[in-house]
């Protein structure tokens, strides 16, 4: 399993399964983020399943899942309450982690966080989305 660690208290990752799950643990998340819909997965990867091994585990398993034309409000909503509510570390995945970083990119924005500092922190972890600038600028100008 890979990850990429974007803060202290958030990474994004490619599709994980559920023997990944007792490695998330160990490296000290406690909330597992799922950022991709059911639709792109077989049954074993999917949301629910994906649920028991968490909690299984005994970490907190959010399902938020969308694609490019599924951004809603209540995603970035539902996306900005987990970060604030999480009582450790998030590991956030999709399919290859950029969707995961852009939700996070754009609470960070709209909490008013240093634009640039956050797509530089994106950038470390591979994430090349610098040329969301603008749209971010403006998810921060509205607060």
């Amino acid at each position: 399993m890979t990850y990429n660690v974007i803060t202290a208290d958030y990474a994004a990752a490619p599709m994980i399964a559920p023997e990944d799950i007792a490695a998330i643990k160990e490296a000290g998340y406690t909330t597992v983020l799922c950022n991709r819909p059911d639709m792109e997965v077989p049954a074993p990867l999917q949301a629910a399943a994906m649920r028991a091994a968490v909690e299984a585990a005994g970490l907190t398993f959010v399902a938020n899942p969308f694609t490019n034309g599924m951004l809603t409000q209540d995603v970035l909503d539902l996306q900005e309450a987990t970060l604030k509510e999480a009582p450790g570390p998030v590991l956030a995945y999709c399919a290859s982690g950029t969707r995961s970083t852009i939700l996070w990119l754009m609470v960070q924005a709209k909490g008013g966080a240093d634009i640039d500092a956050c797509l530089a922190a994106a950038e470390r972890a591979g994430y090349q989305l610098g040329g969301m600038r603008p749209q971010l600028q403006a998810m921060a100008d509205q607060g």
